[in-house]
């Protein structure tokens, strides 16, 4: 009876406990009258400059390397139109210019895209204009026609510095819009062999697949780098996340809005990084800089007296802490009849001498001149960046070239079985009145094509 009764109570006190209103717990505003901190005004600012892109490729479907054969399509009847496939990816972008409507992003986001959409974070989408790319850097700016755009304001990247609080904005995996947020890890990060010219920042906040293009911003919701790589065996973020600098960016934006390129110009020198060895044969006291191994004839530099054997130590007045790497990216920003002041040590002496950047030589030669069965390509030499071999800079549609499956970006590395780096080289191991075996490369793939 007893514990009949106590089972009765018992209900009954559940039951009134769960009829009480029940008070919602909820984050304290402020503690001891001072306000929690938060980024959410900041954010709200920022992440509508940061947007969305989608892309979709037309590419031919993968099929055997015979299939490239004419002779071996018409003796299987097999059409001469090959199969495509779409191929979509998704990345981010930041809007610099509201009024004009740049937005700026990563060329691999971008890159040899048939349709470019933008997304913005209310919801609107778009097709994006494609004004310019520099791939060697990463870099490209697309355009939209909108009203009521909002754009994010730049901060100097120069005055970051190792410890600052950043924020990463994104659209990780095609989640959508991301935030995350960690600290400057590091400056200056170069010789990383993501990209033809590096000085990334570092940071811990987390960076995946499809921040590329995002922003980093600063605690005022200002834009210090453009989000671009991880470094993770596993693809995903191991808190080691690289951007390129706003000042770099938009630097590279400038050229391309008033160009569609980057004219880049040429010193006209070749460096080594120091090691100890150098270092003790130079009877050096320092342990930066670069040496200098090699002055091209007529060049910038050697007309403004730099000599095989100089220690370079700084180029406009920025220490060369990374050694070549530093360098190349420092003269690679610059353009044609720019002025560089670069601080030399030969001996016991240091000195500071001038150059202006000349043109770089591009040599550049029409397919018909070495083979007919080349008609309609403009063969020009690989950047140092690239496999070593010839580019096919342009295949012109509907030409002889392109009928045998090649186009634009492909790269010949054999010719007849010979290894060639250069046009020169291609020169010499072709036939034009014979056929010509060549070995491509395509991105991640290579394969033989026979051209009669």
């Amino acid at each position: 009876m007893k514990q009949s009764l106590l089972t009765q109570c018992s209900k009954f006190l559940l039951l009134f406990s769960l009829s009480l209103p029940v008070a919602e717990a909820a984050i304290p505003s402020e503690v001891d009258g001072t306000p929690l901190p938060t980024l959410a005004p900041m954010l709200e600012q920022s992440m509508p400059a940061v947007v969305n892109i989608s892309t979709s490729t037309n590419v031919n479907a993968q099929q055997n390397p015979l299939m490239n054969d004419p002779v071996f399509r018409r003796f299987f009847n097999i059409p001469n139109n090959p199969q495509q496939q779409q191929k979509n990816s998704l990345g981010s972008g930041v809007i610099i210019d509201k009024d004009q409507g740049y937005v700026l992003t990563n060329n691999h986001v971008i890159d040899k895209a048939d349709k470019i959409t933008v997304t913005l974070s209310d919801g609107r989408q778009f097709n994006a204009k494609l004004l310019g790319t520099d791939p060697e850097a990463d870099v490209a700016v697309i355009q939209i026609h909108a009203d009521h755009l909002t754009a994010l304001k730049a901060a100097n990247s120069s005055q970051l510095k190792v410890g600052d609080f950043v924020v990463a904005i994104g659209n990780p995996f095609g989640l959508g819009q991301t935030v995350t947020s960690g600290i400057v890890s590091a400056l200056g990060r170069s010789g990383l062999g993501i990209e033809g010219y590096e000085d990334f920042i570092q940071t811990d906040a987390s960076i995946n697949p499809g921040n590329s293009g995002g922003a980093l911003v600063n605690l005022r919701g200002e834009f210090i780098g453009m989000n671009t790589a991880i470094l993770a065996p596993s693809g995903g973020n191991v808190g080691i996340g690289f951007a390129i600098p706003s000042n770099m960016a938009l630097r590279i934006m400038d050229s391309l809005v008033q160009h569609g390129e980057v004219r880049r110009g040429l010193l006209g020198v070749s460096t080594q990084d120091l090691t100890p060895e150098l270092i003790k044969a130079f009877s050096l006291k320092g342990q930066y800089g670069a040496v200098v191994n090699r002055v091209d004839s007529g060049s910038p530099a050697e007309k403004a007296g730099i000599e095989p054997g100089d220690i370079i130590v700084a180029v406009n007045g920025q220490e060369i802490r990374n050694g070549s790497s530093q360098i190349k990216t420092a003269i690679g920003l610059l353009q044609i009849g720019d002025t560089v002041n670069i601080e030399i040590l030969r001996g016991e002496e240091r000195k500071t001498v001038q150059a202006v950047i000349g043109k770089p030589k591009h040599i550049q030669l029409s397919g018909d001149k070495l083979h007919p069965a080349l008609s309609g390509a403009s063969l020009t030499e690989t950047s140092k960046q690239q496999t070593e071999g010839v580019l096919l800079e342009k295949v012109e549609p509907n030409s002889v070239i392109r009928k045998h499956g090649l186009r634009s970006g492909d790269i010949i590395m054999t010719a007849n079985r010979y290894r060639i780096k250069n046009i020169e080289e291609l020169k010499q191991v072709v036939n034009p009145r014979a056929p010509l075996l060549i070995n491509l490369q395509r991105g991640g793939e290579a394969f033989f094509v026979v051209l009669q």
